[in-house]
This record gives C-alpha cells, sequence and structure tokens, in this order.
C-alpha cells in the first residue's frame, strides 16, 4: 500500500478503582501505546470515541488525551453497554487515524485484564 489512508485502532484497559487520578494514568498508559505501537503521532489522530463502563463516575477517560498534550483532535466520550456479567471498570478506544500502516498491520491495544475482552484482536 503506498499514501496514508484512514484507519481505526481499538483498545481498552481496566482500571482498578474508580478514581480519576488513577483513570488519567491507566488511560494515558493505552493512548501512549496506540500511539507507539503504531508508530503513531498525535498530528495522525483524526479523533478518538472513549466509553466507560457505568461504574465509572470520576472522570471523562478524554480528560486523560488532554494531559498528553492532545488538545487539537475531537474527542467524545460515551457510556458503554449495562451488560449483565460485563467486565467492570473498562474504559475503551476507538481511535481514527491516517497512517500508511496497511490495515491488517494495525496493533489494537488491549492492557492488562482487558486483554480478555478481544483475543482475537489484541497484540
Amino acid at each position: 500500500m503506498t499514501g496514508r489512508a484512514v484507519r481505526a485502532v481499538r483498545g481498552a484497559v481496566q482500571l482498578e478503582r474508580d478514581d480519576a487520578e488513577h483513570m488519567h494514568e491507566r488511560v494515558g498508559e493505552l493512548l501512549t501505546a496506540v500511539l507507539e505501537r503504531n508508530s503513531l503521532t498525535a498530528d495522525d489522530l483524526i479523533s478518538i470515541w472513549f466509553t466507560a463502563t457505568p461504574d465509572l463516575h470520576c472522570d471523562f477517560p478524554a480528560a486523560a488525551a488532554r494531559r498528553l498534550g492532545i488538545v487539537d483532535v475531537p474527542l467524545i466520550c460515551a457510556q458503554e453497554l449495562d451488560v449483565a456479567g460485563a467486565m467492570p471498570r473498562v474504559v475503551r478506544i476507538l481511535a481514527h487515524t491516517e497512517t500508511e500502516l496497511p490495515r491488517s498491520a494495525v496493533q489494537h491495544v488491549y492492557l492488562g485484564a482487558a486483554a480478555a475482552l478481544r483475543k482475537d484482536i489484541a497484540q
């Protein structure tokens, strides 16, 4: 493939507790890993969707992106579906990017226990 294309990158992280500083740290780790593993910079980002499970109330996950210096990228937060038996305290992302990577080379990032959510695509 030559040239840049729009690609979507998925990721998730499970928090240990509903605490704003902890959320900022863990979501920051997730975003940093997504960028590093896919050789991306903040300039390559088009937008990021964040979802949080209904048991997280401490802050907006997007605040972690702003703390990392991702300030001119559209961000939005939403609540994940409240499904019985679902993993608790999870923040998920869907980042839209411009990259030269073919779709098959995109590395989706599931940190810690969240790797169990998508064993089929977690790197």
